[in-house]
């Protein structure tokens, strides 16, 4: 059984990330100008996008979906399932590889791809919204 208080709980983590993100992304030039600026704007990308993956691997857990493979294939269960819109699952995965090449190659990031996902990081939110109202609670 799904619970639904863990996945609320980290849904709002999401949600609250992605006020960051678009604070963040109205940032004036001095701000932007502080070192610390963009290792911050990554990182919450990577807690954003990893609480997403979290409920993505509860989810097939409890449903008996899985075991996925890894961090994508467990998004795109949710997008066969009915959770996620084969779209909306096919964003997850990207935001999913995302996530990994911040976290496992970040010394070779490309800031101007980190800048191109804050201008429009929609992806997090309509998963928020896919998976809220896909929770039983929600019927």
């Amino acid at each position: 059984m799904v619970d639904e208080v863990r996945v609320l709980r980290l849904l709002r983590a999401v949600s609250d990330d992605l006020a960051v993100l678009r604070m963040e992304a109205a940032a004036g030039a001095d701000r932007r100008a502080d070192p610390i600026w963009m290792r911050g704007v990554k990182y919450t990308f990577v807690t954003a996008i990893e609480a997403c993956v979290d409920v993505a691997h509860h989810v097939c857990a409890t449903q008996g979906w899985g075991p996925p493979r890894d961090n994508g294939d467990a998004l795109r269960l949710l997008g066969a399932h009915g959770v996620l819109t084969d779209d909306l699952a096919a964003a997850m995965r990207r935001a999913a590889g995302f996530r990994n090449v911040l976290v496992h190659d970040y010394a070779a990031v490309d800031d101007g791809v980190v800048l191109s996902r804050l201008a429009d990081p929609t992806d997090l939110q309509h998963y928020i919204t896919a998976v809220t109202g896909w929770l039983p609670s929600a019927s």
